[in-house]
C-alpha cells in the first residue's frame, strides 16, 4: 500500500502504515451488502447445492434434473448437463479437468468433463448421495449420503469406491482443511465427525451443543474453524483441532448453507426465511455485521472469493400439495420459470 512520495521515520511509518491497514479492514467489513443482480434462469423442478468453480467465471447450481451453467460476469447460460434424477452437490478436482455431481435419485456421483461439460462416468454411492467434496491430499470424492447414513469415498484418477464409511446419523454439508482431514455435520444428532482421508476412519466424534439440526458447513483453514449453522437461528463455531465451542452467533431463520470470506474474516449464512446473516468472524464474540434481505427459500449459496460475490438461488412459491402420511409436511409448489440466482456484494 502506498503511503506517498514523501519520507516518514521508521516508528512514524509503521504507525501510520498500521492505522491504514486498520482503516482499510474496517472499511471493507463493514461496507454494506446489497443486491446487485439478479439472473433469471427459469424452468421447473427444485433445486439444492451450487458451487463456483476455482479460477474461472462460472457458477455451477444444481437444479432438479439439470445442472446448469452460468457466466458469472454476465448471468448469461454457458450451458447445462442434463439427465440427472434429483442433483444436490457439485465439486471440482484440483488439476481444473473433471467436475463431479451428486444425484440423490440415482444413488450416483456422476463425473462430467469441464471443458466440454459432457459427462464421462458414473460411479455408485449408497443411498441418496447429498454433500460433496474433492479431498485434494488424496485427490478422492466424498459423497456423503443422506439416506444410506454414510459416505462413499472415490478415487478420482480410478473412478472406483475405495471405502464406505459408516456414519452415526444422517450426513448434510462436508469441508476439507487441505491437509487430509474431513468434517461432516450430522444432522439429526447435533455433531460433527472428523473423518482421515488417509486411513478412511472417523477420528472424532464432537456435540455441536446449542446447535439443533446443523446443516451449511464452512472452514477457515487458516484458523482453524468451522462454522456449522442450525435451526433456532444459529450459527456454531468450532475448533477444528479440538472440536471446542468457540461461539453461538444468532443468524436469520432457516439456513442451509453458510461460507468463509478469508480475505474479509466474514461469515456468511444464507436463510431461507429471506435473508443473509455477515458475521464479522474477526471478532470473540461474532456480531452480524447485517442482515440483508434476499428473498423466501434463497437458502443456498455460494461465495466467489475472485470476487467477494455470494451467489443465492430461489424461485416463487405456489401452495404446497396436500399432505400425506409418507409426507406430512410438503414443501410448497415452485411456480414454473420462477428460478433464479441473487447476486450479492458490497455496494460501491
Amino acid at each position: 500500500m502506498k503511503t506517498g512520495k514523501f519520507r516518514i521515520p521508521s516508528l512514524g511509518l509503521a504507525i501510520a502504515t498500521a492505522a491504514i491497514l486498520a482503516s482499510s479492514h474496517q472499511g471493507l467489513t463493514q461496507s454494506p451488502f446489497g443486491i446487485l443482480a439478479k439472473w433469471s434462469i427459469g424452468g421447473s423442478g427444485g433445486w439444492d447445492y451450487l458451487a463456483v468453480e476455482p479460477g474461472t467465471h462460472r457458477l455451477f447450481i444444481t437444479h432438479g434434473s439439470r445442472l446448469e451453467v452460468l457466466d458469472t460476469t454476465t448471468g448469461k447460460s454457458l450451458g447445462a448437463i442434463t439427465g440427472f434424477k434429483g442433483l444436490h452437490g457439485v465439486a471440482f478436482d484440483t488439476a481444473g479437468k473433471f467436475g463431479y455431481a451428486s444425484d440423490g435419485g440415482a444413488n450416483e456421483v456422476v463425473v462430467f468433463d469441464r471443458t466440454n461439460l459432457a459427462k464421462v462416468a458414473s460411479i455408485p454411492t449408497g443411498a441418496n448421495p447429498d454433500g460433496l467434496l474433492f479431498e485434494p491430499k488424496t485427490q478422492t470424492v466424498w459423497a456423503f449420503n443422506g439416506r444410506g447414513k454414510s459416505a462413499t469415498v472415490i478415487d478420482a484418477t480410478k473412478r472406483s469406491v475405495v471405502a464406505t464409511i459408516p456414519l452415526p446419523g444422517k450426513p448434510e454439508f462436508p469441508a476439507a482443511d487441505g491437509t487430509g482431514a474431513v468434517f461432516v455435520n450430522i444432522e439429526d444428532k447435533n455433531e460433527i465427525i472428523r473423518l482421515d482421508a488417509a486411513t478412511n476412519k472417523a477420528t472424532a466424534t464432537w456435540p455441536l451443543a446449542g446447535c439443533d439440526s446443523p446443516s451449511g458447513l464452512a472452514i477457515d483453514t487458516s484458523g482453524h474453524r468451522l462454522f456449522s449453522v442450525c435451526d433456532g437461528n444459529k450459527m456454531i463455531v468450532t475448533d477444528s483441532a479440538t472440536g471446542k465451542k468457540l461461539a453461538l452467533p444468532e443468524i436469520g431463520e432457516g439456513p442451509d448453507a453458510t461460507a468463509y470470506d478469508a480475505a474479509h474474516n466474514l461469515a456468511f449464512s444464507s436463510n431461507g426465511g429471506g435473508s443473509l446473516t455477515i458475521i464479522d468472524a474477526s471478532k470473540p464474540n461474532y456480531p452480524a455485521l447485517q442482515t440483508l434481505p434476499t428473498a423466501k427459500g434463497a437458502r443456498t449459496m455460494a461465495f466467489d472469493p475472485g470476487n467477494g460475490h455470494v451467489y443465492l438461488v430461489t424461485g416463487d412459491f405456489g401452495p404446497p400439495p396436500a399432505a400425506t402420511a409418507q409426507n406430512p409436511h410438503p414443501w410448497p409448489t415452485v411456480v414454473p420459470g420462477s428460478f433464479r440466482v441473487l447476486v450479492v456484494g458490497r455496494k460501491e
